[in-house]
């Protein structure tokens, strides 16, 4: 599943050929994909002029002059496609800019979703109220881990999977940043002392910074609009690297949590 800095780097992506732009075409193919598209979708975006784009969490945004915000979600297997050769049958929607370019989502399991809603209040958008902060926020650090996970028994790195916590994270960044911090995915959450928790925090923001730097990873269908595929898979440091060397040394050991993948290293993680 595309996670933050696959979504980051989607609308990085789409800014220079949306951005400023009239949408002179908006074409939903179909009438849901994980819910119902807003049925007024169309009319109330064509002739419209983007504003900006942005991202929370592991939703992209796309404002208009209009006062609306279209709210997308890519879901396990979605991406944006920039002037597609031809438009396919997993196109879902199509917007054409009055520069002449397509924009194609393409989501072939239909897990993503579309959503539309009033600019100036994108933040009560219903998924966004249950969101924790930003990783890449200036007030994320080991003083606020240290205080939402006081008392938590909870394993760290289901700590970090609750979008509640911390939002965006999904299990490919958990891994690598409790990998580059030296600390145990089981580890109890609320019994991580202060001095990890700032390396955790750290850890965090690096890894992710890096994955955006790299354009993400290319995991299953997830390609860049521009169809170029995410490298910082080649960066990993422990994930899909079972029976291979961490950089200590020892050999990178495979779990399963609530059915999903963890890779860890029991040396050097504690």
């Amino acid at each position: 599943m595309p996670e933050l800095p696959e979504v980051e780097t989607t609308v990085a992506g789409l800014r220079p050929v949306l951005e400023g732009q009239v949408l002179i075409l908006v074409e939903p193919r179909r009438a849901d994909l994980r819910w119902p598209i807003p049925p007024d979708l169309r009319q109330r975006l064509t002739g419209a002029r983007v504003t900006g784009l942005s991202r929370r969490a592991k939703y992209g945004m796309i404002s208009v002059d209009r006062g609306d915000t279209l709210i997308f979600h890519l879901g396990m297997s979605g991406r944006w496609r920039i002037d597609p050769a031809s438009i396919g049958a997993h196109d879902h929607l199509i917007l054409e800019t009055g520069a002449g370019h397509i924009l194609a989502l393409n989501d072939p399991r239909r897990f993503g979703s579309l959503d539309l809603v009033r600019t100036e209040e994108w933040e009560s958008f219903e998924p966004f109220t249950r969101l924790g902060p930003e990783p890449l926020s200036a007030g994320f650090d080991g003083g606020y881990f240290a205080g939402v996970l006081a008392g938590k028994a909870a394993p760290i790195k289901a700590a970090l999977l609750d979008q509640r916590i911390v939002a965006g994270l999904g299990n490919i960044y958990v891994c690598e940043a409790l990998n580059m911090a030296g600390i145990a995915p089981t580890r109890a959450s609320g019994k991580i002392g202060a001095a990890r928790l700032d390396r955790l925090a750290a850890a965090v923001k690096e890894v992710l910074s890096a994955a955006i730097l790299a354009g993400g990873s290319t995991l299953r269908d997830y390609a860049r609009p521009d169809g170029e595929l995410g490298y910082f898979s080649k960066q990993w440091r422990v994930y899909g690297r079972e029976g291979e060397l961490c950089h200590c040394g020892s050999i990178i050991r495979r779990r399963v949590d609530s059915g999903r993948s963890t890779f860890f290293c029991p040396k050097c993680q504690r």
